[in-house]
């Protein structure tokens, strides 16, 4: 799977679990690290364990994919999940605004979530 499918599963995993205020920074120009940064917030612990799960259920059981390094604690409030070309990051809110990721890595373009397309109308058949 390439980066940036990898970037938007994991953002739809997120979202699978309600996470909030979910960003996908492309930083492919930027950082020799990684391509990708996802960054989404949680309400609570619970949350952020919910989200971590998901997201790591999901890769591992659908697609054979396990983080190469995990960091962080859901007492810390900030879990990082290192998947080489992609690194996710879960935050309670308050967490999140106090390091602004966003800020940081400001000159990395957002991708942007692919607009669903309006239901077809249905033709009646007489």
């Amino acid at each position: 799977m390439d980066s940036k499918k990898l970037a938007l599963l994991c953002r739809e995993l997120a979202d699978n679990k309600k996470a909030e205020n979910i960003a996908v920074l492309d930083v492919r120009e930027l950082s020799t690290v990684t391509d990708y940064f996802v960054i989404a917030s949680g309400t609570s612990e619970p949350h952020l364990r919910a989200i971590v799960n998901e997201i790591e259920g999901k890769l591992s059981g659908d697609h054979a994919l396990n983080p190469r390094a995990r960091d962080g604690t859901y007492q810390t409030a900030w879990v990082v999940l290192d998947y080489f070309d992609v690194i996710i990051h879960v935050m309670r809110s308050d967490v999140r605004d106090r390091y602004d990721l966003e800020t940081l890595w400001g000159d990395a373009p957002r991708v942007r979530a692919r607009k669903a397309s309006a239901p077809r109308a249905r033709v009646a058949k007489t």
